[in-house]
């Protein structure tokens, strides 16, 4: 009796663990390549249903979105040694994304309706001016404090490669005027671009200005700072600020400063020099270059407008863009104050400058300098913008 109640026990033991190994199995094959799982991006915001969606390549190449703010959550490329790195910054999981006050940042963010910012909350079209909501002091950041980052976007995975995601924004919308439908593309291509297209119309004449806002991490590994990464912008000049990240209309030479990065040059060189002053305002660069890869009112998308490499990993970032600006920011605020206490994706906690955001946009508080590439579309034209992150190893 008692080798029978033995062998019984044996048995239900060599059940159980094999129960339980088939369930870890199990939740293994449902995570991503970054070590994601689609099932912390399943929840319910403001009535529409967020998800977790994975695009592959024939190179192993992954992407992940989330259609909450039309996130970029993880981007999986080769290093030097074939050994697969997530290089943006992120959470992992959905909750975070939507308690921006507790989780603060646009991390891989589609933003609309206006990327950057806009001078004391307000824009004029023809005779009108219309009153914006201040979300940044006196200012309009990111299209306002429920700019389309913290928006449910409709989403359509077109094939393994292709999501589409669709928002409508009602006239009035954080005081912007028209009804606005707008379209962003993610595309993966078997060269290792990430593709980005936006798409807008409007009822109304009103301003558009879309990005996106990856922090990137070249290095694989965000819990360290990241100003070893070799930055290049093809720029001659760039918009100098205020001390509240406002351009003061002026348009300066990037030559003879440390915003000359014509010539590629660590990060480190450049961050922590604050006998510069637009850099000691920011702590760190937080500002927009006017490219040369723009002329006589277009963008040519052919060209690199500014690159990012790691000489730890070797992985080589180029970016494209047919639009007149880029914003390059160091994570100036990443680490700091309350910030360094927040967990991130794997449990990580961010340090200050330990990323880059490249953002491909028009001006800076265009709308109130007319004399700069115009960010107006009218009923009856389609906004059209295109940015592309190519990945290789140098």
């Amino acid at each position: 009796m008692e080798s029978i109640m033995k062998t019984a026990l044996l048995v239900c033991g060599t059940a159980a663990l094999l129960t339980a190994c088939n369930t870890k199995k199990e939740t293994e094959a449902q995570l991503t390549a970054s070590g994601l799982n689609p099932a912390n991006f399943e929840a319910t915001v403001d009535g529409k249903q967020t998800a977790l969606y994975t695009l592959r390549n024939a190179n192993g190449m992954e992407v992940c979105i989330t259609n909450l703010g039309g996130r970029v959550v993880s981007i999986m490329v080769p290093d030097r040694n074939g050994e697969l790195k997530d290089v943006v910054l992120g959470y992992d999981n959905v909750d975070q994304y939507v308690d921006a006050e507790n989780s603060p940042s646009d991390y891989g963010a589609s933003i609309g309706r206006y990327a950057n910012r806009i001078s004391q909350h307000s824009i004029q079209i023809g005779d009108e001016t219309f009153e914006l909501v201040a979300n940044d002091g006196d200012n309009t950041l990111h299209g306002g404090p429920t700019g389309w980052q913290y928006k449910v976007y409709d989403a359509e995975q077109l094939d393994s490669t292709t999501l589409r995601l669709t928002i409508v924004s009602p006239d009035g919308d954080n005081g912007f005027p028209g009804e606005v439908t707008a379209i962003t593309t993610y595309t993966l291509k078997d060269d290792n671009t990430l593709d980005i297209t936006w798409e807008a119309t409007t009822t109304k004449e009103t301003v558009i200005n879309q990005t996106n806002h990856c922090y990137f991490n070249l290095n694989g590994d965000p819990s360290r700072v990241g100003t070893n990464m070799e930055l290049y912008v093809n720029a001659d000049s760039f918009t100098p600020s205020d001390v509240n990240y406002i351009p003061t209309g002026k348009i300066l030479p990037v030559e003879e400063t440390p915003f000359d990065f014509r010539t590629p040059k660590a990060l480190a060189e450049v961050v922590n020099d604050t006998t510069f002053e637009q850099i000691k305002n920011a702590t760190g660069v937080d500002h927009n270059f006017c490219l040369n890869t723009y002329k006589d009112g277009q963008g040519d998308d052919t060209q690199v407008c500014a690159s990012l490499y790691s000489p730890e990993t070797g992985i080589f970032l180029e970016v494209f863009t047919n639009e007149p600006g880029i914003q390059v920011y160091t994570g100036n605020f990443q680490g700091v104050g309350r910030d360094k206490d927040i967990l991130r994706k794997h449990g990580l906690k961010y340090p200050k400058h330990v990323s880059v955001c490249l953002e491909s946009q028009k001006y800076p508080d265009t709308p109130h300098h007319p004399e700069w590439p115009t960010a107006n579309l009218k009923p009856g034209e389609k906004y059209q913008s295109h940015c592309a992150y190519k990945f290789s190893v140098k």
